[in-house]
């Protein structure tokens, strides 16, 4: 005989599963806060505002936004509510808003994710839940021990005719946009909010940055995600840092984290053969890890220059790797038979050889730092350029093009490209790489 209580147990629940709403969830002076997600067109980071003369001081200015020029409002300056301060060129976290015809960005302290509920479950706002006026506030709504305020964004950010209502009107500059149903038809069927949720939750779970750099990759990956997670009934959104890890698998290059394959080698010493060495052969190899991938680029260069002497400047920020790379062990299955004949027997396993050894230098460094050392013939860069920031992986790939001698050779992750008149691409399938104009 089941009791009210169970019933009761019961209706949630039912509530739970039938998931008719969605918001985008993000926070204001330490409290949670959500907008109907089919009023957001996409989230971004954002930086360096156009001012805009006479405007009210919650109006940031104005931001072009892919050649939409669309108006920034700082909710928490519109609502007096405490701001971490930040410096003058940092990114800061933007939801652009659909309101009738019209776009406008708004900025919060940070952008967490989509949160799913049942519309029964929301409750009337009261004044003790929030911050802000009441009439601003939807409803409130409880999701997994978080309470979270939904904004009524019409009411906040309306049309100037609603001025005697809210009272807190902006004189924004407003871009036309589809009409809203077209808009949302738009939305659901290229998922752009998802999207734009997968590139925020990868930055904010792994510190891996979407650019021109490698957005071909994660826009496919995206497609195919989606696809994969909508067949198995999961939500496309990363919930944890182990869904970004699953996103993020494809990514990394043939053989990361070990030593080269006999088929990756090959390819290697495929694109070796654009360089044009004279006299000593000079590499750099940045975010060299535990050392695999360093002494794999070693031997395939012995092998491709017999005459020449070798010089490899590995560096990585990982004090523990860095450490333990000049003296890596193995057994004799990690390594291609090619390998063979540049190792030796030491007490705990095989190490390389001497001469192998004498080439390389390992360093604790940063390579966002200065790196003082004359011009190099190749750069091996694998999947490093995408877990920095946007502005760092700009400076890196100048960085990189001021180091390399003209005819030098750049390899990059294999999911990373560069566009620029500095480079020729000479990829080979397995292998993304790059000669220096």
């Amino acid at each position: 005989m089941s009791t009210i209580s169970d019933e009761l147990k019961q209706e949630e629940a039912e509530k739970v599963e039938n998931i008719d709403y969605k918001m985008v969830t993000f926070s204001l002076a330490g409290k949670d806060y959500g907008i109907d997600i089919m009023k957001v067109k996409e989230i971004s980071k954002a930086k360096r505002f156009t001012y805009v003369p006479n405007a009210d001081p919650y109006v940031r200015g104005v931001y072009n936004l892919r050649g939409d020029i669309i108006s920034i409002i700082d909710l928490r300056i519109m609502f007096n509510l405490p701001a971490p301060k930040r410096e003058e060129a940092s990114f800061e976290d933007m939801i652009i808003l659909r309101l009738d015809d019209y776009l406008i960005g708004v900025i919060v302290d940070s952008i967490d994710k989509v949160v799913g509920i049942n519309s029964e479950s929301i409750q009337p706002p009261h004044p003790i839940f929030g911050d802000i006026n009441i009439k601003f506030i939807k409803g409130v709504v409880e999701n997994e021990g978080r309470l979270y305020l939904i904004l009524d964004v019409e009411k906040i950010l309306g049309d100037t005719r609603h001025e005697e209502e809210t009272n807190a009107q902006p004189q924004l500059v407003k871009q036309p946009v589809r009409e809203p149903e077209a808009e949302q038809d738009h939305a659901e069927k290229t998922g752009e909010t998802d999207y734009a949720f997968v590139v925020e939750t990868l930055q904010t779970f792994r510190d891996f940055h979407v650019t021109e750099y490698n957005r071909n990759w994660v826009r496919n990956r995206f497609e195919e995600w989606r696809q994969q997670r909508t067949k198995e009934g999961a939500e496309v959104q990363l919930q944890e840092a182990e869904d970004a890890d699953r996103f993020l698998q494809p990514f990394y290059s043939p053989y990361s984290g070990g030593f080269w394959g006999t088929d990756y080698c090959s390819a290697v010493k495929e694109i070796l053969k654009q360089l044009q060495v004279q006299g000593n052969v000079m590499v750099w190899n940045p975010g060299c890890g535990a050392g695999y991938e360093t002494y794999s680029l070693a031997v395939i260069l012995r092998e491709s220059f017999p005459n020449s002497q070798l010089k490899v400047w590995a560096h990585d920020n990982d004090l523990l790797n860095i450490s333990t790379a000049p003296n890596l062990i193995f057994s004799p299955a990690e390594v291609a038979d090619e390998f063979e004949d540049y190792t030796v027997e030491g007490k705990n396993g095989l190490q390389f050889n001497k001469e192998i050894r004498d080439a390389i230098f390992f360093e604790f460094h940063n390579v966002l730092h200065s790196n003082p050392f004359p011009e190099v013939d190749l750069i091996v860069a694998r999947d490093i350029l995408s877990f920095q920031k946007q502005d760092e992986q700009d400076r890196l790939v100048q960085e990189f093009a001021e180091k390399l001698k003209p005819g030098g050779v750049l390899i990059l992750g294999s999911r990373e490209e560069i566009v620029s008149d500095m480079f020729d691409d000479i990829s080979n399938g397995m292998v993304r790489a790059y000669k220096k104009r």
